[in-house]
């Protein structure tokens, strides 16, 4: 869930100088610099901060970028939660290296015990099989050491592509026809549904066509590796629920 290079300087609390530019939740984090985006980051920008920890998150920066910050003597906590578990586990880890331990741990709580009520609510369900469609040109989605795949498993779903070999495999028209998922839940780039999530509707065959269950969640509340994908979560169990609910209608 996350290593620490080397320990910063002792600091009673300390406060976050910049951000990249998507880090834009909660609504505070919009007012904090921009050093950058997801792909590239500003060494210069970064330096004239001079922070005395850096925070990097390993999938989405690589070691590419994070190394040169390495180098140069400052102390960097790469973050890489894999699992939902990992995310409480980075919480407490950042609230003890910014100076807020009771703070972080509240928070860290909070989230094990929301994580836990939807998985008492929804994970012991009749199993629904899922395809996650992150893109659709190419056609995208996930395998299931993917932390969307747990959330789908949270919500009593079954990744209908859990075996490929790779983490966001492409996929064609003629697997996903064989497969047949009851439910089909995209994301897109942004907060609205995107149109190509109905071109599904050509094929009225499929089971999550034929039930009318083709779903959006915004990227922001699924992709990301932090708190807020627990809203992504509740908003996937309540989904998947629906498609339980078609038969008492």
């Amino acid at each position: 869930e996350g290593v620490i290079t080397s320990l910063p300087r002792p600091c009673s609390q300390r406060v976050l100088a910049g951000a990249v530019s998507h880090s834009d939740y909660p609504e505070a984090a919009k007012q904090i610099p921009r050093v950058g985006g997801y792909k590239t980051v500003s060494l210069e920008t970064v330096v004239s901060l001079r922070p005395d920890l850096i925070i990097a998150w390993l999938s989405g920066n690589g070691m590419e970028q994070i190394q040169p910050f390495i180098d140069m003597g400052y102390p960097v906590y790469i973050n890489n939660p894999e699992r939902l578990e990992d995310i409480a586990k980075s919480l407490f880890n950042l609230g003890r290296l910014t100076g807020h331990p009771q703070e972080a741990l509240m928070e860290s709580e909070r989230f094990l015990a929301e994580l836990k009520a939807l998985e008492t609510d929804y994970s012991q369900r009749e199993s629904v099989s899922v395809f996650y469609q992150v893109w659709n040109d190419p056609l995208q989605t996930l395998n299931d050491q993917h932390i969307i795949s747990e959330v789908i498993r949270l919500c009593g779903g079954r990744n209908v592509f859990a075996d490929a070999i790779t983490l966001v495999p492409n996929v064609n028209i003629e697997s996903l026809l064989q497969a047949d998922p009851q439910v089909i839940i995209a994301s897109g780039m942004g907060d609205s549904r995107p149109d190509w999530l109905d071109t599904w509707r050509r094929w009225p065959t499929l089971q999550a066509v034929k039930y009318d269950q083709l779903y959006f969640i915004p990227p922001n509340h699924i992709q990301r590796h932090a708190p807020s994908i627990l809203l992504g979560a509740r908003r996937m169990c309540e989904q998947l629920q629906q498609f339980h609910d078609r038969d008492m209608e």
